[in-house]
């Protein structure tokens, strides 16, 4: 990894004034896409696209006590954010999404490190007994960091695609168990 010993890496909630700096981390349609799939209709997201997405009007987190967006900060930057999410009932799975690291620093281990703190998140804190997410076949830089961090590939018993740009993208399952 290329962090400095004494920086300092923190996972903390997500703030909205944090959209301004993360939405500029994609700065094409096919990056964006591999980031996000279809989940929000229009390239070119703004910060208020951002919040309307997980907050309220009144500010408070779009799904109680089961969507948390988490925002990733080395040396007081925001270098990453991802969300974390209930899926199912008994709060046992949880799903990440959205992970992304500033395109100006991947491949230095930030994204690794990212996962490494919400994992220990998700298991220790949220008392999660499984964590799994989704990484489209095309994004190998993506796969390989979720390896590195722990996840495995699992077979499914249909393969799952998303239609992009009049493409078919294979999305590949991932997961980890406590």
């Amino acid at each position: 990894m290329d962090f400095k010993n004494e920086e300092k890496l923190v996972l903390r909630p997500y703030k909205s004034c944090d959209a301004k700096e993360i939405v500029k981390w994609c700065k094409d349609e096919v990056s964006f896409r591999k980031w996000c799939a279809d989940r929000w209709e229009k390239f070119g997201l703004t910060p208020d696209d951002m919040n309307d997405k997980y907050f309220k009007n009144n500010g408070d987190c779009e799904q109680e006590d089961n969507f948390y967006p988490l925002t990733f900060v080395a040396d007081g930057r925001i270098v990453g954010h991802m969300i974390i999410r209930y899926t199912d009932e008994k709060k046992e799975t949880m799903r990440f999404g959205f992970v992304i690291v500033d395109d100006n620093i991947r491949g230095k281990g930030y994204g690794k490190m990212l996962l490494l703190l919400a994992k220990k998140y998700a298991f220790e804190m949220l008392g999660a007994s499984k964590i799994t997410l989704g990484v489209f076949e095309n994004n190998p830089q993506a796969y390989y960091c979720y390896k590195a961090a722990g996840f495995e590939e699992i077979a499914l018993e249909e393969d799952i695609y998303y239609e992009i740009f009049n493409e078919k993208w294979k999305c590949i399952e991932m997961e980890m168990v406590r």
